[in-house]
């Protein structure tokens, strides 16, 4: 991606003084681009405001957020030039107490970013399923309860980036209902409390899955062999769990993985002289602190794009 320079101004000399003809038109074009930038609505304040009311400690968000002022100016807020709020971000403010479910009312929303705070009870339902949301990061919070998914029934939302990891979330993780996240690219849930088996669905609900992040839970059980169907996964990262019997054959079909991670795990059996050289594209492989046996395969040699490796 190329990167945007500053615009370099001519070094043509200009005159000290304008025309008054021409100080008048420069004055007029200013006062028409004011009058036609819009205000956010009264909808989209009183839920930015509901979402205040929720927190016990607000960061000082309260001396920005006044009922009598434009949210346009308010700390933490982004709109676009018709003046829908598009972003929330208030990482690191020192939040204290729960996510309002209005924020998910935001119609134009696109961007919500509450990590590094201290904010607790569960994540809204109503943020999951919005019309709206690409990206969310609650990383680094206090939130807690047990993931809901998002009924089948439910149309394609547009959630693309999924990050819920370092809080304290429980239960087992939804098996199979995020039908509605066709779209989801990465999705981090490490570092909380999750059960149960790790779900089959991933590949199927979310075929462009491209991050998945699950260690540091409590899962159990096998490897699901349906995570080889992930066409364009590069990375997962399942270690630090309690998982148990061997690598799936299946797992290989994942050609586009870079990054493939099982550390101190449960897992047995011996690797494949032909098994891992099949995955080209590996930077990083980490099978360290499980109950492999036999050899490094010397195919390993052979994967040039490999940085490293803990075995």
């Amino acid at each position: 991606m190329k990167t945007m320079q500053p615009l370099q101004l001519s070094r043509m000399r200009y005159d000290r003084k304008l025309p008054i003809s021409s100080l008048g038109i420069v004055l007029l074009m200013l006062m028409s681009l004011a009058s036609i930038t819009s205000s956010c609505t009264e909808q989209e304040k009183a839920s930015l405001l509901k979402f205040l009311t929720g927190l016990s400690q607000d960061g000082g968000l309260a001396a920005s957020w006044q009922n009598g002022t434009d949210c346009i100016t308010w700390e933490g807020i982004t709109c676009n030039m018709d003046g829908t709020v598009t972003d929330v971000l208030l990482a690191s403010k020192g939040l204290q107490g729960y996510i309002s479910p209005t924020l998910g009312s935001l119609a134009g929303l696109l961007r919500l970013n509450l990590s590094n705070n201290m904010l607790s009870s569960g994540l809204p339902q109503e943020l999951v399923s919005s019309n709206s949301i690409v990206a969310i990061d609650i990383s680094f919070n206090r939130l807690d309860g047990e993931l809901h998914g998002v009924p089948s029934s439910t149309p394609v939302r547009p959630l693309k980036v999924l990050n819920i990891s370092s809080n304290l979330f429980a239960g087992q993780f939804p098996s199979s209902t995020w039908g509605g996240m066709k779209h989801l690219v990465a999705l981090n849930a490490s570092n909380n409390s999750f059960t149960g088996q790790l779900p089959t669905h991933f590949c199927t609900s979310f075929p462009s899955l491209v991050v998945l992040d699950l260690s540091y839970n409590r899962f159990r059980g096998s490897i699901p062999p349906e995570l080889g169907s992930c066409s364009m996964l590069r990375v997962l990262k399942v270690g630090h769990n309690n998982l148990s019997g061997t690598l799936p054959d299946e797992l290989v079909n994942a050609t586009s993985l870079e990054f493939l991670s099982f550390p101190r795990n449960g897992l047995q059996g011996i690797l494949q002289d032909t098994y891992i050289a099949k995955l080209t594209f590996l930077v990083t492989l980490d099978l360290g602190e499980n109950n492999f046996s036999g050899n490094i395969p010397e195919s390993i040699g052979h994967l040039k794009r490999l940085e490293e490796l803990y075995f």
